[in-house]
């Protein structure tokens, strides 16, 4: 299976707490709720069709505290997000879940990129991560993410938890395909690749990289 994120960020680069203000609130954070006033139908359909491709799902503790209380509740039929969500496998990579109530769900607790990789080399279409911001900096800096889809909405929030930090591995990335929406959001299907670098000079009289 492919191991792909899906995630919304502030152009700060915060991917915390984008759905109320009370989602989370770990570190004191008070601007939860901002990608609220920029949904429009082009986010929905980009949403929906993330989980359209979705075969399975890896999420961490927090992001498994905050998902099974509300989806596990949404019942309707044409929700696709609330379809996938309870009726595919969950993995969720944690030390201290036990016994979890959301069907289909599993608990990686021993040796968890070893077992990440088992699930990898699975066949089958997608292994997805949604949230799960510590999990994404172990798996970023493991190299095991084989596609980002980040959807970077026109606000700035200050302090929180981001997707990529100060000690984030280097990496370069492959555009697979972009969109906006009307709100000003801008989407983005991104490979990552090795890391590279270049300068600019001087050539025949005008400014161009120089290997």
């Amino acid at each position: 299976m492919k191991l792909t994120v899906h995630t919304f960020l502030t152009l700060d680069g915060v991917m915390q707490g984008p759905g109320g203000p009370d989602e989370d609130v770990t570190g004191g954070f008070t601007r939860g709720g901002w990608v609220v006033p920029l949904f429009d139908e082009g986010m929905g359909e980009i949403v929906g069709d993330w989980f359209g491709k979705a075969d399975a799902f890896l999420i961490g503790r927090t992001t498994y505290d905050l998902f099974y209380p509300y989806w596990s509740q949404v019942t309707d039929p044409n929700d696709v997000v609330a379809t996938k969500l309870n009726a595919l496998p969950k993995y969720v990579a944690s030390t201290t879940l036990r016994d979890p109530e959301w069907q289909n769900t599993t608990v990686l607790s021993d040796d968890v990129l070893d077992q990440i990789k088992q699930l990898k080399s699975q066949p089958g279409g997608e292994l997805q991560i949604h949230g799960s911001c510590g999990l994404l900096h172990t798996l970023h800096n493991s190299g095991l993410i084989d596609e980002y889809r980040l959807l970077v909405f026109p606000v700035t929030v200050g302090k929180g938890k981001r997707l990529f930090t100060d000690d984030t591995q280097a990496s370069s990335f492959s555009l697979v395909s972009s969109r906006t929406t009307k709100t000003g959001a801008v989407y983005s299907e991104l490979r990552p690749k090795q890391f590279d670098v270049g300068r600019f000079g001087i050539e025949d009289g005008g400014v161009a990289p120089i290997d």
